[in-house]
């Protein structure tokens, strides 16, 4: 999805947030989509504020309360027990993970290093003895080569030609939903894409022939309603003849998870992504570097995860331990 300038900057937001997505987008280089997280995070925290210190009524809709008068007076105010009482708020009334409240965290510690280095709002940064909820590390959540066969066969429908080209591309690139959706056809090139990718940073997908036959059985049916298309440049069409957008994506994957007897609970196309990590590292024997290229992963650190999850690799190695006696 392809945000407006509109649903970043608006009249509803304090002068100080509009300043910082600003310097988030021209400065920093970050991408619409995490300038709005950004958006998201903060706007919430000064709300929880604002009802914390009871500057407004308690019976009041947590979303109806207006932040747009959020000055620097506001902001001296803000301390340390401040943030770690925001941060309890969104773990028990927002049922926020330890994800979710990380992301919150680093937010936090973005804007206030910012009102406090840089436009010197503030005369002390609030947020610097803020500790982030730990994460504990787990195994990421994939099909098996078999599941991801199953997966493939049971697409069916109107749009089976978009819909198998998408979880081809999710099963063999790795993409991100993001970077799915905002493929260009002008940024395919022969057997490469090229993408924006998480960061605002462009990276090349490489593509098999498995992905370029999808793409093309795919392009033969697109072009049928070229006419019609309103976002000419974007590859995957929804059926309003605009670009696909992420909720779309997100259920159809459900729905081929569904019908393939698989848990539909549990797999996105986030899981997607793992999967196909997954298979060219156990498969494919992809080295852990030109996965992290592949992956777009700024740490190697983020790729390692991928090292963890070949169990029979494992229970191979103790066998051709030489104390092991048949």
């Amino acid at each position: 999805m392809r945000f407006t300038l509109e649903q970043i900057y608006d009249s509803k937001c304090p002068d100080c947030l509009n300043d910082f997505f600003n310097y988030l987008g021209t400065i920093k280089g970050k991408s619409p989509n995490t300038i709005i997280g950004y958006k998201a995070d903060l706007i919430m925290f000064f709300r929880f504020i604002k009802l914390y210190k009871k500057m407004v009524s308690a019976d009041i809709e947590f979303e109806e309360i207006d932040v747009s008068d959020v000055d620097k007076t506001f902001l001296r105010r803000i301390t340390l027990s401040d943030l770690y009482a925001f941060i309890s708020f969104t773990e028990n009334y927002r049922n926020n993970g330890s994800y979710a409240r990380a992301r919150k965290v680093a937010s936090l510690k973005s804007f206030f290093k910012y009102i406090h280095g840089k436009t010197k709002l503030i005369e002390e940064n609030p947020t610097l003895e803020l500790e982030s909820p730990k994460i504990n590390k787990r195994n990421p959540l994939y099909l098996t080569l078999n599941e991801s066969k199953a997966l493939l066969n049971n697409i069916t429908g109107v749009n089976k030609e978009r819909d198998y080209c998408i979880i081809t591309l999710f099963l063999n690139c790795g993409l991100r939903l993001s970077e799915l959706c905002s493929i260009d056809i002008s940024k395919v090139k022969g057997d490469t894409l090229t993408i924006i990718g998480k960061g605002n940073k462009e990276r090349t997908v490489y593509l098999n022939n498995m992905c370029l036959k999808a793409m093309n059985r795919y392009m033969v049916v697109r072009n049928e309603s070229t006419d019609k298309i309103i976002d000419k440049d974007a590859f995957f069409i929804s059926r309003n003849n605009r670009r696909i957008n992420k909720r779309t994506v997100e259920l159809l994957v459900k729905k081929y998870i569904k019908n393939a007897g698989l848990d539909y609970d549990k797999y996105t196309p986030h899981k997607l992504r793992h999967t196909a990590a997954t298979l060219m590292y156990k498969h494919g024997n992809v080295d852990i570097r030109s996965l992290q290229q592949i992956l777009g992963h700024e740490s190697i650190s983020t790729t390692q995860i991928y090292t963890h999850v070949d169990d029979e690799r494992l229970r191979e190695a103790v066998k051709l331990n030489p104390l092991n006696e048949e």
